[in-house]
């Protein structure tokens, strides 16, 4: 199975607003759209339905074993840490926290691998505590994808996308409806 192109998303505090103001109208993507929120478990499944409610796409929590589809939103599962094998197999483990968080943003974007010709790597830090992200967007720019990260002004806690911003590897700072538009120019020019 080929990888389609990912959109990786990481995000804390603040995050069930923020994720429902950037799916809040965007159109179905040629994309696999991988969330990483810290949460507890439990309290997942209520962010896949709240998502679910605003989004064109389908919302489903990841599962071990999942390929990733295009035009499909995975939500990692709370209590689990997320990575890709070959950037289209989701693959979940318990394991020590990383960033003292579980799932770690950083443990999922160090995953992907540097994508094959014409396929697209997206990776978006939104509101949130700490740090968690900012390695996994440096690595991300390294292996050619496009960083985003969320504005101070829109962000409930301005410490992920700050740490992001600060690495110096981020390529846009927007709020989350004008990440929803950038995603759609990144892409809508991008069929397979």
């Amino acid at each position: 199975m080929t990888a389609p192109n990912i959109v990786m998303i990481g995000v804390s505090t603040g995050g069930p607003l923020a994720l429902r103001r950037l799916f809040d109208g965007l159109p179905p993507l040629n994309a696999a759209f991988v969330i990483v929120l810290h949460i507890p478990p439990g309290m997942d499944y209520r962010i896949v339905l709240s998502l679910a409610a605003v989004s064109a796409m389908p919302v489903s929590l990841a599962e071990d074993g999942d390929y990733l589809r295009s035009g499909q939103i995975y939500l990692a599962p709370g209590g689990f840490h997320l990575r890709l094998e070959g950037n289209s197999r989701i693959i979940l483990e318990e394991g020590p926290r990383v960033n003292f968080v579980q799932p770690s943003v950083d443990l999922a974007m160090k995953s992907l691998l540097k994508p094959l010709r014409r396929k697209r790597i997206v990776g978006v830090v939104l509101t949130g505590m700490g740090r968690d992200g900012a390695e996994g967007i440096r690595h991300i720019k390294e292996i050619g994808g496009v960083t985003i990260a969320q504005d101070r002004e829109t962000s409930a806690i301005y410490g992920m996308p700050k740490a992001a911003s600060e690495t110096g590897a981020v390529d846009y700072v927007f709020p989350p409806e004008k990440i929803s538009r950038k995603l759609v120019e990144l892409l809508s020019s991008n069929k397979e």
